[in-house]
């Protein structure tokens, strides 16, 4: 069986809601997706960041989950620093209410493609995550996930096939992201806690 690591990039968070401290949503926001990713199935998981943000994962991990430092936030560099693993995905972090079986079918096409994208849901820019085979490919650009696209990531690829495209979900960057949230689906305890507190119905 194919050895595959699931990675929660901690990267920048631009906006939270008003009267919610911006680094303590991103806190929020970053401890509700490593808890999901920790209930995943036939996986290994792990937390990216830069060296400037690494007390914030050492805050939020589980006991003996792995964290990597890496020089910017992006898939490839996540990629570059990895080894041991056959297969990896990297996804945001400021998708506290993602499904767990969004997770797996970004993986699902390592199968038979080498790179998979999850664009976010509704057309917005930027992307939910990235799944390569590794190594990963040489002609895969370096892709920025707040503003890459599913067409960027497959601008060099030998065959525009070689790049699957998955299914999406919205990313908490803005007001209208935050009115999607489903107070009926469990999880994001701690997005949830920190909405409560500001007064907003969770």
């Amino acid at each position: 069986m194919a050895r595959r690591l699931v990675v929660a990039l901690l990267g920048p968070v631009h906006w939270s809601p008003p009267g919610v401290d911006l680094a303590q949503w991103r806190a929020a926001l970053a401890e509700d997706v490593i808890d999901l990713f920790a209930t995943l199935n036939e996986v290994e998981v792990a937390v990216a960041v830069t060296p400037a943000d690494r007390a914030l994962a050492d805050a939020l991990v589980w006991p003996g989950t792995a964290v990597y430092e890496v020089a910017e936030p992006t898939p490839n560099a996540v990629f570059a620093a990895l080894e041991g693993y056959d297969q990896a995905a990297v996804l945001v972090s400021d998708v506290p209410d993602l499904p767990a079986l969004t997770v797996g079918k970004l993986l699902r096409p390592l199968t038979s493609r080498p790179v998979a994208v999850a664009p976010v849901e509704g057309g917005g820019p930027g992307l939910l995550g990235v799944a390569v085979c590794l190594p990963a490919p040489d002609w895969l650009p370096t892709l920025e996930l707040d503003t890459a696209t599913p067409a960027e990531a497959r601008a060099n690829a030998p065959r525009p096939g070689d790049v699957a495209v998955t299914t999406g979900w919205r990313r908490l960057r803005g007001p209208a992201d935050l009115a999607t949230l489903d107070p009926a689906f469990e999880g994001w305890e701690a997005t949830r806690a920190l909405l409560s507190g500001s007064g907003r119905p969770t």
